[in-house]
């Protein structure tokens, strides 16, 4: 059963969000099964009320990096709205920018959208949405960075220069990082983004047995994530090699 989210709104604005990588819905038994993440989409991270939810590698890994997912069903099951039109989508046949698939509230109003183009062996990116949370604005980045370090902080820098240049704003940085260490590295360092990005570690990977903090839930407005957690059942653990993320954070 789906633990819920203890959720007041007579605090702060806060933003229900959730990240995971659905490792292009192939499961631990080796089968690819779209229909299996569909599923888990529907009776695991749907309860949660989600404002936020961000995807990885749901698009093939290769040219014309296809979508696999039903944008459709995922959209109705949340009440989330899709976010990618032309601009923040990799091609015609993706659904999102190199996997990478954001998913907003309706509440959220959307005031600027955005990629970032991110080097690497394997290209990446990041998927960048400038809203409105009530009159708050809120920047939300979700990405899927390197698995080699020295080019997680060349990613992370890239990511820092785009931030100088956009108007300043509480931001959100969720996705895969792959980050492996719970205290973190170089690419977080503040020299590096123009701010500290700070949450709480849970570990993500791989699914059976996590060791590693893979993926992470984080807000440059310190001391504003609670209720972080790995989303844990059976089926769960079967459909990816990632086991989802989830958390609420106040916007300030």
């Amino acid at each position: 059963m789906t633990q819920q989210y203890s959720f007041d709104r007579t605090q702060p604005r806060q933003l229900r969000c959730a990240t995971w990588n659905v490792h292009r819905a192939k499961g631990i038994d080796g089968k690819v099964d779209p229909d299996r993440i569909m599923r888990i989409i529907d009776q695991t991270l749907a309860p949660l009320q989600l404002d936020v939810l961000a995807l990885q590698e749901a698009d093939e890994e290769c040219r014309p990096h296809a979508g696999i997912l039903d944008m459709r069903r995922i959209a109705e099951s949340t009440g989330l709205d899709y976010i990618h039109d032309p601009v923040v989508r990799w091609g015609p046949q993706s659904d999102g920018f190199l996997g990478t698939i954001l998913f907003l509230s309706p509440a959220l109003k959307r005031t600027h959208m955005d990629v970032i183009d991110l080097p690497g062996h394997c290209h990446r990116g990041a998927v960048v949405a400038e809203t409105l949370c009530g009159d708050r604005p809120v920047r939300i980045i979700s990405t899927h960075l390197s698995l080699f370090q020295p080019l997680r902080v060349i990613q992370m820098r890239i990511i820092g220069q785009y931030l100088r240049r956009r108007a300043p704003m509480q931001t959100i940085l969720l996705g895969d990082l792959n980050e492996w260490r719970p205290w973190g590295g170089a690419m977080f360092n503040r020299r590096l983004l123009g701010a500290k990005f700070r949450g709480p570690v849970r570990r993500t990977f791989p699914s059976r047995r996590p060791l590693l903090p893979l993926d992470r839930i984080l807000t440059d407005a310190p001391g504003r994530i609670r209720q972080i957690r790995a989303e844990v059942t059976d089926d769960v653990m079967a459909a990816s090699d990632h086991l989802p993320l989830a958390a609420i954070v106040t916007v300030s």
